[in-house]
């Protein structure tokens, strides 16, 4: 049988509420019973209910995340930085996901009504004036992860910088063809991502073909940032009956699968009928000798949780926003093996 807090109480020789301010650090209690009482807790290992504390505190030691389409490969590893973070610090995680983003809206109006957690951390999403001035109004901490609001404390990936540097590497091995398959423009890494792309045609004086760029459909789930949309993508391009670019830059690694997929349907060779590059670096990428942007994907599910449970503590940053950068991994798909005969991951 678990020590209760009756036996410590009754080991201790005082009431149960004495104990209680033991644990909860109150100052309604005498500095001698209480380290007479903390003593006797240790002595029988007694381990204070979780959820009687937090009430004691009038916290919940627990973190809401609004995360949309759970599903996605990017936003599992993500998660699972973050919770190995909570649970370093003993915080629990609430997930509230969105699979169609009309429900954005509902699902943030459930988490400043229900209060379950001592803050949030919003994934991807785009945040209204309207919803950062609730969240501000109503004093619960929040931190923006692959998004931004000039009100609400933000952490991104320079997604701009990191297409760019992508379609850079394929022009390096030789490449003047070169095409694009994105996301949906609703998603603000897509938009960036595709600036990245166009500035670094424009810089080498390279043309951007309209009939190079498929943007998925985002009634495909997920922004178009999935396996099936990126398929769908490269077989609308397939079918054009025109000449195909040389090398693709594909705005995320599960959509890439899905163009690769595509590709070796139609008896193409990746990279010598066409290169790819990715971005994200989530695991599979290795599997499949996907050369890709890497995301510290780790690295920011720390700093999110980090820079949340300093706001929850009282620590104020003004204006908090960071850029984490992407880096170039070199595997099989972009053909710089056979260019340059470097050595791959």
């Amino acid at each position: 049988m678990p020590v209760t807090i009756y036996d410590v109480a009754k080991k201790a020789g005082v009431g149960i509420g004495t104990v209680s301010r033991a644990i909860n650090n109150s100052a309604q209690i005498n500095p001698a019973t209480k380290a007479h009482v903390l003593k006797i807790i240790k002595e029988l290992h007694y381990q204070p209910h979780a959820l009687a504390q937090s009430l004691a505190r009038k916290k919940t030691f627990t973190i809401a995340s609004v995360v949309p389409f759970f599903t996605n490969y990017f936003f599992v590893e993500l998660l699972k930085s973050v919770q190995a973070a909570l649970s370093n610090n003993n915080y629990d995680l609430i997930l509230y996901s969105i699979n169609r983003m009309d429900r954005r809206d509902t699902t943030l109006d459930r988490v400043l009504t229900e209060r379950r957690a001592d803050g949030v951390l919003i994934f991807s999403l785009g945040v209204s004036d309207e919803y950062a001035e609730k969240f501000i109004d109503s004093q619960i901490p929040v931190v923006i992860v692959d998004h931004m609001h000039p009100q609400i404390d933000s952490i991104v990936i320079a997604n701009r910088e990191g297409a760019y540097l992508a379609t850079q590497h394929l022009i390096q091995v030789g490449h003047e063809q070169i095409g694009m398959i994105d996301g949906h423009l609703s998603s603000y890494p897509a938009i960036l991502r595709l600036e990245g792309f166009k500035q670094a045609l424009q810089e080498n004086h390279l043309t951007f073909y309209d009939q190079w760029l498929e943007i998925c459909d985002a009634r495909v789930g997920e922004h178009g940032f999935n396996e099936a949309a990126g398929y769908k993508a490269m077989k609308r391009l397939l079918s054009r009956n025109s000449r195909l670019p040389t090398a693709l830059f594909v705005a995320s690694d599960v959509q890439a699968l899905g163009v690769m997929r595509a590709a070796k349907e139609a008896g193409l060779r990746i990279p010598d009928d066409i290169a790819l590059v990715g971005f994200d670096d989530i695991e599979l990428a290795k599997f499949v000798g996907l050369s890709t942007m890497h995301q510290p994907i780790a690295q920011m599910g720390q700093m999110a949780v980090d820079h949340l449970l300093q706001r929850i503590q009282g620590v104020h940053h003004n204006g908090f926003y960071t850029e984490l950068k992407a880096k170039l991994i070199v595997r099989e798909s972009c053909g710089a093996k056979q260019a340059f005969r470097v050595q791959v991951e």
